[in-house]
């Protein structure tokens, strides 16, 4: 972890999908009015989920409850990649903005899986 960690938004990880949920907030603002309650909201909600499960699990005293938010933040993120590509297959983004969500998807996963085998290693050394 390197630098001083002194609140949840010094986390790369968190960083990271921050870039993504704006990315995400982004591209729904073009997505069709009928679907603000379907796959619009969907996204916003998965996007936003994964920022506020890192922030609540750094929250957490105990590293184990800090692993499961990271977990669900995980599944977030996971459900974004589908959400993007049912974007593509309705032609609400272009196929060059699902290779671009992907890759900051993916960006996000690494730090996050990162994060997560960190707490891993912090928890197994008390």
């Amino acid at each position: 972890m390197g630098n001083k960690i002194r609140s949840f938004e010094d986390l790369e990880c968190w960083k990271t999908c921050t870039e993504l949920r704006r990315l995400v907030s982004k591209l729904i603002k073009n997505f069709p009015k009928d679907e603000q309650y379907g796959l619009t909201s969907q996204m916003k909600r998965a996007s936003r989920s994964v920022t506020h499960n890192i922030a609540e699990g750094y929250g957490r005293f105990h590293y184990q409850e800090n692993i499961q938010y990271c977990r669900q933040a995980r599944g977030s993120l996971f459900e974004l990649i589908d959400q993007f590509i049912v974007a593509l297959d309705e032609k609400y983004i272009t196929e060059e903005e699902l290779i671009n969500g992907k890759e900051q998807i993916n960006k996000s996963l690494a730090l996050l899986n990162g994060y997560i085998k960190y707490l891993i290693r912090a928890k197994d050394s008390k």
